[in-house]
């Protein structure tokens, strides 16, 4: 049960900051929140001591019962590490908060159902108000990360350090169990707009451009045209900053106008757009935009799904491999250069727990044996991008208890993670010792695994 729990705690760590940041944020407008503990100049809210417990009941299914002093030190432990990342000059640039903002964007989409429903539950105006928030938090996050890596960097296990851990659990009766677990990878062919469909979008977006320039109202024409979901509620009008999480080419075309004027058409993965600049207030950007996606021909997605289940024929009669099909078709550019293997986005890793998979996935392969292929479907892209898909199963593992051979890998991780959590530990105990901590009145009763409760000076 302690393996399980250290576990549990450490992958939901950091996520679990992102929901306490995003709550707290808008939590604090509303209510006085008790301050439990101060770490350097970061703090911990009794809220999140809460928040924290519930996050560990969801993820462990009831399984593990932990105490708020336990809470607490796991969360005081959490922003010792990002103090010290700041003291170490740690840094962290746009494009990798970027990266886990729009990652989180997603998680949140499929928990909630929608944007609108995800926006709702934090209590945030629009979801770039939310992703201005998450930005803030997700460097935190990374900062923590960036200095547990610098502070485990050299750690390492030799084979016989996994045979003595294996050995050790086996003998208390402590082995873990493994969950049922996949791995997948897919083929991806993209139903591409005709030729006419593009020009007729770049057409249309130029005349728009020109009535506007000749006094017609921008906003009235996002209205009518544009393809942006928000448009109703904000007529396509946002500030963004340089560090706002907007795609590359939106961001590159606002910074190159003057104030009042308009661009020429661009291309994104979204579609087709013009922008219009109002304002610069600082580094501030206040810009009005229309989005015009390419409507793809009924006639152009049936020929896409034929060309995708003709590969799936050969593909199963042999005449070509999945992973040659892969090089060679696959328009999926997140997946071409490894075979197709689908990374799981909340772990980084190639390999999904069957029971926790989206799902829409996991009605797709739940009852296919390992080296089986789905029926070709179809799918879209966040962005509207129209597709097919086939995946295959490379491995499907039922649940088990933990074996040395079966899983030498997975009890390699664990062995090497207990003695990266020895390492924090004893950097733990040094740091606390020149690190400013104050606790709260509620907790100094608490009995802690570390000196936290320490004179401070």
């Amino acid at each position: 049960m302690m393996l399980l729990k250290t576990t549990i705690l450490r992958n939901i760590s950091i996520i679990t900051f992102l929901f306490l940041g995003v709550c707290n944020s808008k939590a604090q407008g509303t209510k006085v929140d008790g301050v439990a503990v101060v770490v350097g100049k970061n703090i911990v809210l009794d809220s999140d001591i809460e928040k924290f417990k519930q996050e560990v009941e969801l993820r462990s299914e009831g399984k593990i019962t932990i105490s708020d002093c336990e809470m607490l030190e796991e969360l005081m432990q959490q922003k010792l590490m990002a103090h010290h990342a700041i003291i170490d000059s740690v840094t962290v640039s746009q494009g990798e908060i970027d990266s886990r903002v729009n990652r989180s964007i997603q998680y949140f989409k499929n928990e909630y159902g929608s944007e609108q429903k995800m926006v709702e539950a934090y209590g945030f105006n629009d979801v770039e108000d939310l992703k201005k928030e998450l930005s803030r938090v997700q460097k935190e996050n990374i900062l923590i990360e960036k200095e547990q890596q610098k502070v485990t960097e050299t750690i390492d296990v030799t084979p016989e350090e996994v045979r003595v851990y294996y050995k050790g659990l086996k003998e208390k009766g402590e082995l873990p169990e493994i969950p049922a677990e996949i791995e997948l990878a897919n083929i991806v062919m993209y139903a591409q707009p005709s030729a006419d469909e593009e020009k007729r979008i770049l057409d249309k977006l130029s005349e728009i451009k020109k009535e506007v320039e000749n006094g017609a109202s921008f906003a009235l024409k996002a209205i009518i045209n544009s393809d942006d979901p928000a448009v109703t509620s904000n007529e396509g009008k946002y500030t963004i900053t340089k560090d706002s999480p907007f795609i590359k080419e939106f961001k590159e075309v606002t910074f190159s106008l003057d104030v009042g004027q308009i661009s020429e058409p661009f291309k994104s993965s979204f579609g087709y757009h013009i922008i219009l600049l109002h304002k610069v207030k600082g580094n501030q950007r206040e810009v009005s935009h229309i989005l015009m996606q390419p409507e793809i021909s009924d006639e152009k997605l049936k020929e896409t799904k034929a060309a995708m289940e003709n590969l799936v024929a050969q593909i199963k009669n042999n005449e070509i491999t999945f992973e040659a099909a892969v090089k060679e078709y696959s328009e999926d550019k997140d997946t071409k250069q490894s075979g197709g293997l689908i990374m799981n986005p909340y772990t980084g890793e190639p390999t999904f727990e069957l029971t926790r998979m989206p799902p829409d996935l996991f009605g797709r392969i739940s009852e296919l044996d390992q080296g089986d292929l789905t029926d070709v479907f179809y799918d879209e892209t966040r962005e509207g991008e129209k597709m097919y898909k086939v995946i295959i199963i490379k491995k499907k593992t039922k649940t088990h208890k933990a074996d040395l051979q079966a899983d030498y890998v997975r009890m390699q991780e664990f062995a090497l993670a207990k003695k990266k959590e020895e390492t924090l530990t004893k950097w733990s105990k040094e740091k606390i010792e020149e690190t400013y901590i104050k606790l709260g009145d509620d907790f100094k009763k608490c009995t802690f695994e570390k000196d936290w409760k320490k004179e401070t000076k």
